[in-house]
């Protein structure tokens, strides 16, 4: 069967905050002046988002991208249905960050078709030239790196694009959900929250400048950019309770992982080794 297939292509700063409540709804009380609801926001309710991400065995993707290098990659599978079925839409997406722009390239196949192409590289029929042109990205990025699936991330959004300007976007994700087991998006969403339920992620999308109004509203309510990766926290979480379950196992004694290093109880990723 003829897959349908589509491909999307993004190029974008990405700026992250870290909200409380009252800084949410300090924020909400103008949203609506400058900015419409995303497409997928029906009646202007959030909707879900669910990821796999894929990385070699010794995580090398995700300690990479957490050492902050001035280019970083990674993969994933995203899906807008949990459980999704076989013949659900999914998307695989290449994602990387040179600098501080974002680029973001996929293409759109049935959940069934995604896994036998991440299993023998069986791609769906498909014409459009710019679709093949990413499948032979993603080849050469599975031929780069033996990934397997390695997290699941997934997360309630209420999104926004501006009303004078379509590539400025805003999201606000809650419920952040990650494990490292029952990696499939055949599978519910459950797992540990890696936000605090009286918080937002927020995260800015721009192509050019910050708009005027949401830079005065930022300073008002004292909100201030930060760093922040879904699958990074995920992964230091991760990392952190090894670290303290071989140090229970130790007897107290300090051990060495390759690549991490704590320092005052936080978790510091050097130089993939």
């Amino acid at each position: 069967m003829k897959a349908i297939m589509a491909i999307n292509t993004f190029a974008r700063k990405e700026i992250k905050f870290l909200l409380n409540m009252e800084q949410y709804h300090g924020l909400m009380e103008v949203i609506s002046q400058y900015m419409n609801p995303d497409k997928f926001c029906i009646g202007g309710k959030e909707y879900g988002i669910y990821n796999i991400y894929y990385d070699t065995p010794d995580d090398y993707l995700i300690r990479e991208s957490l050492a902050k290098p001035y280019y970083k990659e990674k993969i994933r599978l995203r899906s807008y249905y949990s459980p999704a079925s076989p013949d659900d839409t999914v998307f695989l997406e290449i994602k990387k960050k040179i600098g501080g722009i974002v680029t973001k390239r996929r293409v759109s196949m049935t959940l069934a078709e995604s896994d036998a192409y991440l299993a023998d590289r069986s791609k769906p029929e498909c014409t459009k030239y710019i679709t093949e042109q990413v499948f032979r990205e993603l080849d050469v990025f599975l031929n780069n790196y033996p990934i397997a699936p390695k997290q699941y991330i997934s997360y309630q959004r209420e999104a926004f694009f501006g009303k004078d300007d379509g590539d400025f976007r805003l999201t606000f994700d809650r419920k952040i959900t990650e494990r490292r087991y029952d990696l499939g998006l055949n599978y519910d969403s459950y797992g540990n929250y890696i936000i605090g339920a009286d918080q937002r992620l927020m995260e800015v999308k721009v192509s050019n400048a910050i708009p005027d109004w949401l830079v005065a509203k930022l300073s008002e309510l004292e909100i201030y950019k930060t760093s922040f990766s879904k699958y990074g926290r995920a992964y230091q979480n991760f990392v952190r309770s090894q670290i303290e379950d071989a140090q229970q196992h130790a007897g107290g004694r300090r051990i060495y992982i390759s690549g991490i290093s704590m320092i005052k109880n936080n978790i510091i990723m050097n130089r993939s080794v």
